[in-house]
């Protein structure tokens, strides 16, 4: 019950991502499942902090990682704070519980001239879906943009005249990014790809399409993330042995080359839609790496 009303405060009060929302679930599911399998007549409500440490060794001895079990204790801190927020505890077990040390890890990302090998040389088919996965690695590049906002960017959210991009990013909030004429053209050519495209599908099978939403499945359904993740590890396979491939590599990509090529941290934050500039001054590490590298290949005394 105290589980099910958390959930729909955070999604219908604090507007976290449908991701973010899964997330708290599954941590709130093991970490009970957890408890009720070792302590007899579990309720939540009266967890202590000897309980929750005792969870995380539990984490730890199945090699779950610092970070994975730092984002599970925020979950239940972020739990048991609502519970204190509806007065139904007074105090919040976490408080005494302290996270195990996460070492940070700089922003894996792709270099430029490999980014140019694939946007450049790299053949897509071409048809429907090789023009569609080659303008999605080229939207996530381009723009900045996560995962979940490419998934559900719209056709009315691109303003050809102003070149921009309306994007929802994480809790509702709306943001802008500019993009300039030649992906401009890039769009143009997909748009008249996709309509030929959909226009086929229509006259072939009789069922509801997706229409509203600008990247779709070949059966003309919104896309999910799975697919997009598999488009993305597909072609970044191509050109880099970099252990990951995702989207949200893409993302680090575009804030990286941008810091390198002299863009404002302030602005990067805007495009990126970041909260705050903490989130954002991680990629000045992978700058600064650079110029140490630099460094040492042009100081005679290095």
């Amino acid at each position: 019950m105290h589980k099910t009303a958390f959930i729909n405060y955070i999604k219908y009060e604090k507007h976290y991502s449908s991701y973010t929302i899964r997330s708290y679930k599954n941590d709130l599911q093991q970490y009970c499942a957890f408890c009720e399998k070792n302590y007899k007549d579990f309720d939540p409500l009266s967890a202590n902090h000897k309980i929750i440490r005792k969870w995380i060794i539990f984490l730890m001895e199945n090699n779950l990682s610092s970070r994975s079990i730092g984002r599970k204790l925020s979950t239940l801190k972020t739990f048991y704070k609502f519970l204190i927020r509806e007065k139904i505890i007074e105090n919040n077990p976490l408080d005494k519980v302290i996270s195990p040390k996460i070492v940070k890890k700089l922003p894996s990302f792709v270099e430029k001239s490999k980014m140019d090998l694939l946007l450049d040389n790299v053949e897509f088919t071409n048809d429907y879906k090789g023009n569609r996965d080659k303008l999605i690695i080229t939207t996530f590049y381009l723009t900045g943009i996560r995962l979940s906002e490419l998934i559900n960017l719209k056709i009315n959210d691109i303003d050809y005249q102003m070149l921009t991009i309306k994007v929802l990013g994480k809790r509702n909030k709306e943001r802008l990014i500019p993009f300039n004429r030649n992906f401009l053209k890039t769009l143009n050519d997909f748009k008249i790809v996709r309509k030929q495209y959909i226009d086929q599908l229509e006259s072939n099978i009789d069922n509801n399409y997706d229409n509203e939403f600008f990247f779709l499945t070949q059966k003309g359904k919104k896309m999910y993330p799975k697919s997009v993740y598999r488009i993305v590890n597909k072609y970044l396979a191509i050109v880099t042995t970099n252990e990951k491939k995702s989207p949200h590599v893409l993302r680090h990509t575009f804030a990286t080359h941008m810091l390198n090529n002299g863009a404002d941290l302030n602005a990067i934050k805007e495009l990126l839609g970041h909260a705050n500039l903490s989130a954002t001054q991680i990629y000045t590490h992978n700058t600064f790496e650079k110029l140490k590298k630099s460094y040492k290949q042009a100081h005679p005394r290095a």
